[in-house]
C-alpha cells in the first residue's frame, strides 16, 4: 500500500462520487463502491454522499459479467462536477470516445479518479495513466504495461495513491482502496464506522505478492538438474558456490554464469526462493513454531525466516499464517 500523498496534491471535500458502469461490468466491484460511497449510514452519524450512478446513457440497460443488468439513472453528463469519479471493473478493453472524454473532463476539472481492479485499462484509454504510479490485479499487470507502456504499474500494491488518481489490484483490494479514500477525505472516524458497519479492517497490511504463487523458475538444462534436486532436497545446509560447482564438475565461473543462464537468477537467489516457498507450505500446512519453520526452511532461526519472508512475501511470517492456514485441514507436523 502507498499512503503517500504527492506535495503537488490539494485535498478536495468529498461530497458527490458517480460511478461510472459499463457494459460488462462487474458486479462485485460495483457492489464495492456502492457500499462504501452509495449507503446512507446517518442513523450512526456518517455523512451521506450524493452517489450517482452514470453510464454511456441514462436508462439503457447494461449487461454484467453475472448476466444481470444494471440501469444508470445518470448518463455521462453525471460525472460533471463530481468530487470522485469512481470505475468499477469491466472486461471491456476498447470504450466509446464519448466516455473517454467525459473521464479527461472530470479530471482537468479537479475530480480525484478511481478505478478498481480492470477499471484501470479504462482510465489508461483515457490518458490518464501516462507517467503516473498505478495498479492493478496480479494477473492483468502485464497486459495493463503492453497496453499502456507510460503508465507505471506496481502491481505489488493493494492500492496506489497517485493523489487524483487512485487504482487498486483486483476485487477485495478494492475496498481497501474505497475505504483510504474515504479516510484520506473524510477522516479516520468515518472510515472506522464504515468499516464497522462492513464488518471489514479499515486497512490491511501487505501487497499482492502474498496472494500470488511464486514458483521458482525451472531448469532445462541436464546438466543442471541433478544439483538444483539436490539443493531443494537438503534446504537445511549451507550451500557455497564452490561447493556446488564441485557437485556439477565445473568451474565456479562456468557453474555460476550457466546457473544464471538457465534460471535467470543467481543460485544465492534461487535457493533462497525455494526456502521462502517451502516456508510458505509450512506455515499453511502445519502448526510448526516459527523456529521449526525457520529450521526446516533453511533459515536457521526466526529473525532470519522473518526477515527474508517479508522481504519476498511483503508480510510477516506470522501474518501470512493468519491469512492463509485453515485448521481443518492442518496436517500433523
Amino acid at each position: 500500500m502507498d499512503r503517500q500523498i504527492p506535495a503537488t496534491y490539494r485535498r478536495p471535500v468529498l461530497r458527490s462520487v458517480a460511478a461510472l458502469v459499463l457494459p460488462e461490468l462487474a458486479v462485485f466491484e460495483f457492489g464495492v463502491l456502492t457500499e462504501v460511497f452509495g449507503l446512507d449510514r446517518s442513523d450512526d452519524g456518517l455523512p451521506v454522499l450524493d452517489f450517482r450512478v452514470c453510464g454511456p446513457q441514462a436508462g439503457v440497460p447494461l449487461e454484467t459479467t453475472s448476466g444481470a443488468q444494471i440501469v444508470p439513472r445518470h448518463g455521462l453528463e453525471g460525472l460533471a462536477g463530481a468530487d470522485l469519479v469512481a470505475v468499477g471493473a469491466t472486461h471491456l478493453r476498447e470504450y466509446p470516445p464519448e466516455v473517454l472524454d467525459a473521464l479527461r473532463a472530470a479530471a482537468r476539472n479537479g475530480a480525484t479518479v478511481l478505478s478498481v481492479c480492470s477499471g484501470v485499462f479504462v482510465l489508461g484509454a483515457a490518458g490518464l495513466l501516462d507517467g503516473r504510479r498505478c495498479t492493478v490485479h496480479w494477473h492483468e499487470a502485464d497486459e495493463l504495461r503492453r497496453l499502456y507502456p507510460q503508465a507505471v504499474v506496481e502491481e505489488d500494491r493493494l492500492f496506489v495513491d497517485d493523489g487524483n488518481l487512485v487504482t487498486s489490484a483486483g476485487t477485495a483490494a478494492g475496498i481497501d482502496a474505497c475505504l483510504h479514500l474515504v479516510r484520506r477525505e473524510l477522516g479516520s472516524a468515518v472510515v472506522n464506522g464504515i468499516a464497522r458497519r462492513m464488518v471489514v479492517p479499515p486497512q490491511r497490511e501487505g501487497g499482492q505478492r502474498q496472494f500470488i504463487e511464486q514458483p521458482v523458475p525451472e531448469c532445462t538444462s541436464d546438466s543442471l538438474s541433478a544439483v538444483l534436486d539436490w539443493m531443494n532436497e537438503n534446504l537445511q545446509v549451507e550451500h557455497t558456490v564452490a561447493d556446488l560447482a564441485r557437485r556439477a564438475a565445473m568451474s565456479q565461473r562456468t557453474f555460476a554464469r550457466r546457473f544464471t543462464a538457465e534460471t535467470g537468477t543467481t543460485p544465492h537467489r534461487w535457493l533462497s526462493r525455494q526456502r521462502v516457498l517451502h516456508a510458505r507450505h509450512l506455515l499453511e500446512e502445519t502448526d510448526l513454531p516459527m523456529d521449526a519453520v525457520a529450521h526446516r526452511a533453511g533459515f536457521g532461526g526466526a529473525a532470519l525466516l522473518r526477515h527474508h519472508f517479508r522481504r519476498a512475501v511483503g508480510v510477516s511470517p506470522a501474518d501470512y499464517r493468519t491469512t492463509f492456514r485453515c485448521p481443518q485441514e492442518t496436517v500433523p507436523a
